[in-house]
């Protein structure tokens, strides 16, 4: 007896369902129709609806030229300008549509159109389930609403949310872009378009790319993760992250972020850079580093923080380098305070205890600029209290001091120096056995002519005073002159050096 009534208990379990079914099921009605016919000999089943159909379900009407509503199974074949209207505000057209009250599923082939509010979707094939609101395209469609056009292969159109999916050859124009996507998320009343695959945004002059982020094409705002590129006619910024505003020009890239400017061969890095695309200007912290490259070597310099703004001449810039700035080349290396580098002419200008290192050669001076005159020659222009040593070894330092100096550099030697005031010098004197004395020698202006970073001669332009000491005789005090400092150690050695702070 048990075992009977456990029976009957799962067997209503598993009918429950179905019945329930069966009490919510609606049956299609036929309000409307010029002609009703029932054929076997035509098709079997069914009812022949013929001119100005009205069909109703629940809250779906539907209105064509004719129609089969099948008597058995709740269906209904729909042909010729078929048009189904839900809740009066979603419109369904197509040239034939199948619907099944059952399920309340609509299968519509042949010029569809489905308008929910201000959003129009088109395509050749749509299957839409009215429960759910929700249409499923796989043969290409196109999404309008009052701004943007979205197409792609694959789509789904969530109308309750009014909410639109895409997959596969993406494409969406908006006012200012072309979208080109593998996927791409939709939504109608925000305006905002999500991208969760690879995707290019583009317009006449900028491009984005990036597998991850979202745009609103109402405000303009751009947010891009997981390394994004950003490519302007000019440049391309890369970063973790990148925000960017088209209507004012702003971005923010974020994490391990670099700007690469072709022009002026030069590489600006650092984890955050604000930029300003209208104003041509950028700002970077964090880690802030610039390399300026050419075909034989690469300049690496680093500083808390740096700027670029345009020059008044067009496509050039100028970068601002504040506080710890350290520069390495591997012939040329730098330290000083504050730096501003001129792309027109390659112009450096240091300020604030700058140091320059050449070879052997060490300069120090209030205010350095440094110039490039051509691929081969290069200018130093040292302002007051200038001084170059260049070590013979260890225990020995030729010195050069002066009120203002301006070193030349050819294919990357320092080869002559000229002192203008207040010119003092010490050197060793060699011959073919060795150094023989230490040449001391003031004059008003001197010229210094190097040969393998030694001193090879010294031209007073100015009556001199000076002698020569034998090395026997030399003193300790009389081997340096006044201010002079060996800053060896705090010279960067690599361009890994350039991120060690000093001590």
């Amino acid at each position: 007896m048990e075992n009977f009534h456990l029976k009957n208990i799962l067997l209503f379990v598993l009918l429950l369902p179905t019945v329930l079914i069966a009490q919510n099921r609606t049956k299609v009605e036929i309000e409307q129709a010029d002609i009703m016919q029932y054929d076997e000999a035509i098709i079997s089943n069914a009812n022949r609806l013929i001119g100005d159909v009205i069909i109703r379900h629940n809250a779906v009407v539907m209105m064509c030229d004719s129609a089969y509503s099948y008597i058995d199974i709740n269906m209904v074949d729909a042909f010729g300008n078929v048009h189904i209207v839900k809740d009066d505000t979603l419109h369904l057209h197509a040239d034939f549509i199948k619907y099944n009250g059952d399920t309340k599923w609509a299968e519509a082939i042949g010029n569809v159109k489905l308008i929910n509010k201000s959003t129009i979707l088109t395509t050749d094939t749509l299957n839409y389930d009215m429960n759910q609101e929700i249409g499923y395209y796989d043969n290409y469609g196109t999404v309008m609403d009052s701004t943007n056009t979205l197409y792609s292969k694959i789509g789904e159109y969530y109308s309750k949310m009014d909410k639109a999916f895409f997959k596969t050859d993406v494409e969406a124009i908006t006012s200012n872009y072309t979208i080109i996507s593998d996927t791409l998320i939709y939504e109608q009343q925000s305006g905002i378009a999500y991208i969760v695959g690879p995707t290019t945004i583009y317009d006449t002059k900028d491009t984005l790319e990036s597998s991850y982020g979202f745009y609103n094409t109402k405000t303009e705002d751009i947010e891009l993760f997981k390394r994004p590129v950003f490519k302007t006619e000019a440049q391309n910024i890369i970063a973790d992250s990148i925000l960017y505003n088209k209507l004012t020009g702003k971005g923010l890239a974020l994490g391990n972020a670099n700007i690469h400017d072709f022009e002026n061969s030069m590489i600006i890095k650092g984890n955050r850079i604000t930029y300003n695309e209208q104003q041509e200007t950028a700002m970077v912290t964090d880690s802030a580093h610039f390399l300026l490259y050419s075909e034989n070597d690469t300049l690496f310099l680093h500083a808390d923080t740096l700027r670029t703004i345009p020059d008044e001449i067009p496509d050039e810039n100028i970068i601002m380098a504040y506080f710890g700035v350290k520069f390495f080349r591997e012939d040329l290396q730098g330290k000083c305070d504050s730096l501003v580098y001129w792309s027109k002419d390659s112009t450096i200008q240091m300020f604030r205890d700058p140091v320059i290192w050449n070879e052997d050669n060490q300069m120090t001076a209030n205010y350095i600029e440094m110039t490039s005159l051509n691929k081969e020659n290069q200018q130093f222009e040292l302002q007051q209290e200038a001084f170059i040593i260049a070590m013979e070894d260890s225990t020995k330092f030729n010195q050069i001091k002066g009120r203002d100096m301006i070193g030349h550099v050819r294919s990357k030697d320092l080869y002559r120096i000229d002192v203008d005031g207040n010119g003092q010098s010490i050197y060793y004197a060699r011959d073919d056995n060795g150094i023989v004395g230490l040449n001391k020698a003031q004059s008003s202006n001197i010229q210094i002519y190097l040969k393998d970073s030694k001193v090879n001669k010294i031209a007073f332009i100015t009556e001199p005073d000076g002698q020569l000491l034998p090395l026997i005789n030399i003193e300790e005090g009389e081997k340096t002159l006044s201010g002079f400092s060996w800053l060896e150690d705090i010279r960067p050695k690599s361009f890994k050096d350039i991120f060690t702070k000093q001590k």
